[in-house]
């Protein structure tokens, strides 16, 4: 609907990894997601049923959501390469969090959600997260937004 993408364009919200525990971990650069409720502290990621990273959520009862730092690194090699043929995880520096969700010590500010809800949104699936663990940034932290990694093709259709 173009119409709809005129809005769209306009906006302009933080970007996340999402990490999920399993036998080999996963992760993806999710551009929707967002908290949802103050009291309980409630946060939603939506993930692409198409992304590699997608059965390791479903499959998972904790998972990680980074805010990225300034840069394309982490941006590029999570939103655009697949962990359909790419080990992702042997290219970064990572350690084993609360709840063996994959933890990025690059990343400025992340937290583990405990999974509370799965829900099917299109071709998306919302997962709904209880924050149980909360890596806090530093002063001063920005954070890499949206628009900052447009330029950025996918590693699969959304």
């Amino acid at each position: 609907m173009g119409e709809f993408d005129a809005f769209t364009d306009l906006l302009d919200y933080p970007v996340y990894v999402v990490t999920a525990p399993g036998r080999a971990p996963a992760g993806c650069l999710v551009g929707f997601a967002g908290q949802c409720s103050i009291d309980p502290v409630r946060f939603v990621v939506w993930i692409s049923k198409a992304n590699h990273t997608h059965a390791a959520a479903l499959a998972a009862d904790a998972l990680g959501v980074h805010l990225l730092p300034r840069g394309h690194g982490l941006a590029e090699l999570f939103g655009g390469r697949t962990g359909d043929d790419t080990d992702k995880f042997a290219e970064v520096e990572w350690y084993l969090g609360p709840h063996g969700v994959p933890v990025l010590p690059a990343a400025p500010a992340w937290f583990v959600g405990r999974v509370l809800d799965r829900v099917d949104w299109g071709d998306h699936t919302g997962l709904l997260l209880a924050p149980v663990a909360v890596g806090t940034p530093p002063e001063g932290a920005e954070v890499l937004s949206f628009r900052d990694v447009a330029d950025i093709d996918a590693g699969h259709p959304a």
